[in-house]
């Protein structure tokens, strides 16, 4: 079994309008200190294989096709035994 843990993010110089309604929200109620706020998405995987190697390309291929939208998001992963 293999876990793994996918961030996608908002690729810098794509506007966040959600990011930018929340630091709108946060200034509101008194925290004015915070200058820039994105929103991203964090995926918790467990993949019942072993091979590393293997759950990679898969993992890369789920990114690709469905978890990010590679146009305006970045991703990342972590595995873990």
């Amino acid at each position: 079994m293999i876990k793994a843990t996918v961030y996608v993010t908002i690729k810098k110089g794509v506007l966040d309008p959600q990011g930018v309604a929340v630091q709108g929200a946060l200034h509101s109620i008194g925290f004015q200190e915070v200058e820039s706020l994105r929103i991203g998405k964090y995926i918790e995987i467990n993949l019942d294989m072993d091979d590393r190697a293997a759950a990679e390309v898969q993992l890369k291929a789920m990114c690709e096709k469905l978890l990010a939208n590679t146009v305006v998001e970045d991703y990342r992963y972590e595995l873990e035994a």
